[in-house]
């Protein structure tokens, strides 16, 4: 096997906030499509979501609700722990998706020396994580302050732009902080608002295990300790299911044989969030709604989403930097499996190989049954040809010979139960019901149909 000499030193920090530039166009697109979290207090509906979101939240977290995890409930709790490190230069924690064989040809030239030290594949698959997930964070960051007190890093004013949101939809800041008991510089609660789940949950189950370096940690070490401290960053939306998403989609897209199985791992990593007490099932669900939504317009080039410089990247044609990397990709892990992609992604024994058991779980965090919100989407089948066209992309680029007709019309009928609280008949809220992982189950088996 060839040695990877591609190291990088990151920044690791854990001061928290950050400071947060700006908001970009691509950043208020997400600030509209996030903006009914900010109106739940305004409606019964609305206030019985709240209720929910703390209820299921705790009681996912303890263990008091039982979830079809892809890992006994212990099990799942180490996971949890050592997801709570984001190898974000790399995707090397998220790439077990890939299977055991995949997996390990990938950290084998992919993976952290260390928490500053890393090894990429090549610099266009560096390149394109970097843009994918700069672009897709800066969305979920931008929503943090946003909603927690209407600025960008806790102190600076949004723009006039951003601010009218709110005036449009007659919303309120720090509504998690509101609703909970803990409003924005109260005790216990953070100075900026929307308090974290450690926060304002009468009770977080401990986990004690090995994280991602294999150090003696706890969620605490990574909530509110030594590696990380969310006392002062807000809820809402879930940067770590951001980043797992958009990761998973991203490994998806490059090795497709695997397409099913890597959001099968996104939404494991979403789901750890809870489990750490670090998240509530909203942010989650926000979270994956931000990373579906950015995805699916770099995919599509949409101006607004390409051309820019995200983590120190520009790229101006994303479907194309794809298709390099992948090639670049598969190159490596034929290399390394002795067999084709395709050929060892079969044959695979990895912890995502149970269709069965990955469709239960996948089911489980598709809504975490929070109650309706908005009735009148709930009651019916959104096209997404008509709402958001651009989704199709999601799977047309793993599978090239859906046209982008068809993979809309997948995406639509298998889009999940309506009437979430995003769901609010916006193109951004027609994401957050789309069930990926159904629509790639289809598309796998067309392309299986087709190859025969």
């Amino acid at each position: 096997m060839k040695q990877n000499k591609f190291l990088i030193v990151a920044v690791f920090s854990a001061i928290l906030p950050l400071a947060v530039p700006a908001q970009s166009p691509a950043d208020i697109a997400a600030l509209r499509g996030l903006a009914p979290v900010s109106v739940l207090a305004n409606n019964a509906a609305g206030k019985e979501a709240l209720k929910a979101n703390l209820t299921v939240t705790g009681g996912i977290q303890t263990g008091v609700i039982p979830q079809p995890t892809l890992l006994p409930f212990p099990e799942q709790q180490q996971q949890a722990l050592r997801d709570a490190f984001i190898t974000g230069k790399n995707l090397a924690q998220l790439s077990d998706g890939l299977g055991a064989t995949l997996g390990a040809a990938y950290v084998a030239r992919a993976h952290y020396i260390d928490r500053k030290n890393f090894t990429s594949i090549s610099q266009h698959i560096a390149d394109l994580i970097a843009f994918a997930d700069g672009t897709s964070g800066s969305s979920s960051n931008a929503g943090k302050f946003f909603f927690a007190n209407r600025t960008t890093n806790g102190a600076e004013p949004v723009s006039a732009e951003a601010l009218a949101i709110y005036k449009e939809n007659g919303g309120a800041p720090d509504p998690f902080g509101r609703a909970y008991g803990k409003p924005a510089g109260s005790a216990g609660a953070g100075k900026y608002g929307d308090a974290r789940p450690f926060q304002t949950e009468s009770r977080v189950a401990a986990i004690t295990g090995r994280d991602y370096f294999n150090q003696l940690a706890t969620n605490a070490d990574y909530n509110h300790g030594i590696w990380t401290d969310l006392t002062n960053s807000p809820s809402f939306p879930s940067g770590h299911t951001t980043y797992g998403y958009t990761g998973s989609l991203l490994l998806a897209l490059l090795v497709p044989e695997r397409y099913s199985q890597m959001i099968t791992r996104g939404a494991e990593y979403g789901n750890d969030r809870i489990l750490m007490g670090a998240h509530y099932a909203m942010d989650v669900l926000g979270g994956r709604t931000v990373a579906l939504y950015d995805m699916a317009h770099l995919l599509a080039n949409d101006p607004m989403y390409v051309g820019h410089t995200a983590r120190g990247t520009t790229i101006t044609d994303f479907r194309e930097a794809l298709k390099t990397a992948r090639a670049e990709l598969t190159a490596v892990l034929q290399e390394n499996c002795g067999k084709t992609v395709a050929a060892c992604a079969r044959e695979d024994l990895g912890r995502f190989n149970d269709s069965a058991a990955n469709e239960a779980f996948y089911l489980s965090t598709q809504t975490y049954n929070l109650p309706v919100v908005y009735a009148e989407t709930a009651a019916k089948t959104e096209d997404v040809k008509k709402v958001a066209p651009e989704a199709g992309y999601l799977l047309t680029v793993a599978f090239p010979a859906l046209t982008l007709d068809q993979g809309d019309d997948i995406l639509t009928q298998t889009e999940g139960p309506g009437g979430g609280f995003l769901d609010n008949g916006s193109a951004f809220g027609l994401y957050s019901r789309l069930n990926l992982y159904a629509a790639a189950r289809r598309a796998e088996q067309i392309r299986v149909r087709a190859e025969r």
